[in-house]
């Protein structure tokens, strides 16, 4: 098997929000995850525990969508500002019926965004919010100047306004968000993005338009043609700067999805290939999208996406809370790599969820903490983050898997970053085989290698009794000369390799 890279031929840039993550009121994301509170013991820094914060840091964490999700379409962001002691509560109807008590809102959200040195992603309220409501928490946010919602900001703490990066109209409309049909929600994003107003054209917030589920290309054309129907909204940046795109790996049914932990290699194989199937989403997407966008100025935002398996026994099931395997870093890893390959037009994705929710980077037990082997994964592929895709494609790869779920046996993409190292990522999706790669480069010589794997068996996941069983180690299984780099990739294994080449 070969991997012909080009060294010479950049494709397009890599955005580092293509690394992001989604934090919802959810389960234990919030509460025990992110956020300890004001009076815990847990060492936090304003109610942000540290040990995750740290954590999250290491991975270059580059952007954080919040509230949600489900919960964004029926939160009310006034519950969430103001003394903590007077906010109003709440059921969370969506997930396990617990009381919210809203001591996170949006002056927390922007404290652990700023903690984490990452962008802002807030998911706006259209299922069951109104224009008027949107519209003041983006004043409330960003406006510095005299007005209602500015003062009331001031009177709760924060004289500044903060920086919103994006700024999400509705969730999952199609669905949660108010069960819309393509058109009607189309008319709902002209309507309501109108009043998302820019008050600071130095600092523009991105609106991003509620894409499709997945292959549901018929709502992804629907909505692109009312958005742009006659009288058509200006065609100038502000309008509609990302459409998002949501798409789970469920390897069963989503009736009986299947244990996290316990499972054939018939359904390794069928999550694998469920992965692969990404890359056909993006594809038929961007097919529309550039119908009415050929430049590619609208940016599509994969913005939930990852493993959704069973909860773990003797949990809240409206908690969503799962192991993580290394069938789930295999996953995180074609998936990432697919995402690079398309970094012409994706330019965010937010993995579901960040902490104790679906397939998390970290997992937390009252003042303990524990790092998955998907977060092992978002660490040794930080190196792609604001780098330019490089051509490269596969030559012989084998075929793993049997009947409808077979599919390629290694996965990559090769980046360039702004110093001229070169980061190779290869995943080897055979469950037992140990597979060589061949890597060949154009012209240029190769001077110097640094290797990092995450291996082990295909149910291999990490406890607090054994926190460190699936760990990113050092890599040594490769031999180079001249333009030539041979590789000896473990079964079932992720290999990130960081190129010098000679000048």
């Amino acid at each position: 098997m070969k991997l012909h890279i080009n060294e010479n031929r950049v494709l397009s840039h890599i955005e580092p929000e293509v690394y992001g993550h989604f934090s919802e009121h959810l389960g234990r994301c919030i509460y025990g995850g992110l956020y300890a509170g004001d009076n815990s013991d847990i060492a936090n820094v304003n109610g942000m525990r540290k040990d995750v914060v740290d954590a999250l840091k290491e991975i270059k964490v580059p952007v954080l969508r919040w509230p949600g999700g489900n919960f964004a379409d029926e939160y009310h962001w006034m519950d969430g500002v103001g003394p903590k002691d007077k906010r109003k509560k709440m059921i969370n109807t969506h997930w396990g019926g617990v009381i919210e008590d809203n001591s996170f809102g949006t002056h927390e959200y922007f404290e652990l965004c700023k903690q984490l040195g990452c962008k802002t992603y807030v998911n706006g309220n259209v299922g069951s919010g109104n224009v008027r409501e949107m519209s003041e928490w983006v004043e409330y946010m960003t406006f510095n100047g005299v007005s209602p919602m500015a003062e009331l900001r001031k009177q709760n703490g924060h004289e500044e306004p903060w920086t919103l990066d994006y700024f999400g109209i509705g969730n999952e409309n199609w669905g949660c968000g108010g069960n819309m049909t393509a058109d009607y929600y189309g008319n709902k994003y002209r309507d309501f993005q109108t009043y998302v107003r820019i008050y600071d054209s130095n600092k523009p917030v991105k609106k991003v338009c509620c894409g499709p589920n997945g292959d549901d290309y018929k709502w992804t054309k629907e909505v692109m043609e009312t958005c742009y129907r006659h009288p058509a909204p200006p065609q100038t940046h502000g309008f509609m700067d990302g459409f998002s795109v949501h798409y789970y790996v469920v390897v069963n049914t989503w009736e009986n999805k299947g244990s996290a932990k316990e499972f054939s290699e018939e359904e390794y194989y069928r999550a694998v290939r469920k992965a692969y199937y990404m890359d056909d989403i993006i594809t038929g997407n961007d097919h529309i999208m550039s119908q009415f966008d050929p430049e590619k100025k609208i940016a599509m935002l994969v913005d939930e996406w990852g493993c959704w398996h069973d909860v773990e026994e003797g949990t809240n099931p409206g908690f969503l809370y799962q192991q993580n395997s290394m069938r789930d870093a295999q996953v995180a890893g074609a998936t990432l790599n697919i995402f690079n390959k398309h970094s012409d037009r994706v330019k965010m994705g937010c993995l579901a969820q960040i902490v104790n929710v679906l397939q998390s980077v970290i997992l937390t037990e009252d003042d303990k903490m524990l790092l998955t082997p998907t977060y092992h994964v978002f660490h040794m592929y930080r190196f792609h983050q604001d780098a330019d895709l490089l051509d490269s494609y596969l030559e012989g790869s084998k075929r793993v898997g049997q009947g409808e779920d077979e599919c390629d046996g290694i996965n990559e993409s090769v980046s360039v970053d702004k110093d001229g190292i070169v980061t190779i990522t290869l995943n080897n999706v055979d469950a037992t085989n140990t597979t060589e790669v061949d890597i060949d480069f154009r012209r240029k010589e190769i001077e110097k290698v640094e290797g990092y794997v995450l291996s082990g068996t295909m149910t291999d996941y990490n406890t607090f009794e054994n926190p460190d069983k699936v760990q990113e180690k050092s890599f040594d299984g490769f031999e180079f000369s001249g333009v030539d780099l041979k590789v000896k990739m473990p079964p079932c294994s992720c290999v990130t390799l960081r190129v010098s080449l000679k000048k």
